[in-house]
């Protein structure tokens, strides 16, 4: 049998003596809402303050990953929501079937103009996984209309292990977490199919250099191109800097050059998934802005709209928007909250302070101290396999053997558990983002850390001081088999 910690912790417990029992019906939960953790009492946030928030207990946690890296700018913003109010007040839903409105237009040209003008078009929904769905379903109407000769066979996409794409059926079939998956195999798309990802605490040999390691991907993705049949594949799909699945992993120089000219060579379009890691996450407002390749179509997400609504979005290259003018003229495809204003007055509203107040320069010029702070106090710790990522958007590997890297027993829960200590425990009052399944899906333990863009340097000192205790005070717990004890 199994058990749900208080954050979403499986702790084995052994079978019952008579397995024929019926099992005891649960009491009548406390509230109506359906959880994620059904057996669980969660904690009610009351308001957020900047970089933290209340709970309706009194505690006041910083929030040091933005929740899963969202809130860009930090909670309680009043323009933001005098944005919202004002929207609201003028037209709050827009049936994009029939119009347009002011507000998605704005978004939606700032986007394309971030883009220094790679980009044409930008297509606004309410999610992650709805961006990646329309990017799929974008990518395949793309082979169907392109002029003058189609190319109806292009059905498949290649992606990565150990990578995360979104929750709905098509973009979990894309996303290579097995343990996402598991439930839900028979279910998904079976034109999917998944290389290594380019991960170089863990793929990289200690012979390689970082040349020798990207060709070696490349051919391996050259090589899948071939098994499948070059002009059977729609696209490769990969985020510039692995979130929630591997840790904020950004790949090694080089990768992605080597990575589109594969895609060039066999026709296929380049997606990526910058919904965890874009809109200004690593320094810049576009991830692959750091890569030296521009993508054929880019999902984003998050920090778009720092959380104040749920908005994503799709932006797409000209090749593909003038494809599909020249074509039927349309995209088959559509949400009855796609475009939707209050959502875009939000972000807008985000946007512009980002930009207003020169946020992305504090995140180039705190996130190499972040990264120095944490090499300091946590790089050598025995616990410690890897601290990796860039901008704002860091990850801590943690392992039960510095020397193998040996990762912790799946049952362990290490990364669940110390983000539970660190919301449960006074001494440190902090919200971390836990991953697991690093090494294999299933195997493997990482920590998140995705501040505000308008941190300060002291909160970068505080973020990085409790989180060090936390990780230090666990692993010593844990090794007397104390951990309870340090729980207040």
């Amino acid at each position: 049998m199994q058990e749900t910690g208080r954050l979403g912790t499986v702790v084995s417990r052994q079978p019952a003596e008579k397995q024929d029992e019926p099992a005891p019906v649960p009491p009548t939960p406390s509230s109506a809402v359906f959880h994620r953790q059904l057996r669980l009492a969660f904690p009610a946030i009351v308001r957020g303050e900047g970089s933290y928030l209340v709970l309706d207990d009194g505690r006041r946690i910083l929030d040091a990953s933005g929740g899963a890296a969202v809130a860009c700018i930090g909670h309680g913003d009043a323009r933001v929501a005098e944005a919202v109010l004002a929207q609201m007040k003028t037209v709050a839903y827009c049936a994009t079937i029939f119009y347009t409105s002011t507000a998605c237009e704005q978004l939606c040209r700032f986007l394309v103009d971030s883009t220094g003008g790679h980009m044409a078009r930008a297509f606004i929904v309410c999610s992650g996984s709805e961006a990646m769905e329309a990017a799929m379903k974008l990518a395949r109407q793309y082979f169907l209309e392109k002029a003058p000769h189609p190319e109806p066979r292009r059905t498949r996409f290649i992606a990565r292990n150990q990578s995360y794409h979104g929750i709905t059926l098509g973009a979990l079939a894309v996303g290579g977490h097995e343990a996402r998956r598991q439930f839900f195999e028979p279910l998904m798309p079976s034109n999917v199919t998944h290389v290594s990802p380019c991960f170089s605490y863990r793929g990289k040999a200690a012979c390689e250099s970082d040349a020798q390691y990207v060709a070696r991907l490349a051919a391996e993705l050259d090589a899948e191109f071939q098994r499948l049949g070059p002009e059977t594949v729609c696209a490769f799909v990969a985020e510039p800097i692995v979130g929630a699945a591997l840790g904020a992993v950004p790949s090694v120089p080089g990768y992605f050059k080597a990575i589109q000219a594969v895609c060039r060579k066999y026709g296929a379009l380049l997606i990526f998934d910058e919904v965890m890691c874009g809109m200004g996450r690593t320094g810049t407002v576009h991830a692959w802005q750091q890569e030296g390749v521009v993508p054929d179509i880019q999902t984003i997400g998050k920090c778009i709209g720092g959380g104040y609504q749920p908005i994503a979005g799709v932006l797409a290259s000209h090749d593909i928007v003038d494809t599909l003018t020249k074509g039927t003229g349309a995209f088959v495809h559509g949400h009855t909250y796609q475009g939707h204003p209050v959502g875009c007055a939000a972000a807008l509203a985000v946007q512009q302070i980002i930009a207003e107040e020169n946020l992305l320069a504090n995140v180039r010029e705190l996130g190499p101290a972040l990264a120095s702070l944490l090499a300091q106090r946590l790089g050598n710790h025995p616990h410690v396999g890897d601290i990796r990522g860039r901008g704002f958007f860091w990850g801590i590997e943690l392992v039960q053997d510095k020397e193998t890297a040996r990762p912790f027993p799946p049952g362990d829960h290490v990364a669940m558990e110390i983000a539970e200590l660190g919301l449960s425990s006074a001494d440190y009052a902090i919200a971390v983002y836990p991953g697991t399944g690093t090494v294999d899906g299933r195997s493997g333990d990482h920590i998140i850390l995705a501040p505000a863009y308008n941190a300060t340097r002291a909160e970068i000192h505080t973020i990085v001081d409790r989180v060090a205790r936390l990780v230090e005070d666990y692993f010593a717990a844990k090794q007397v088999g104390r951990l309870e004890q340090v729980k207040l």
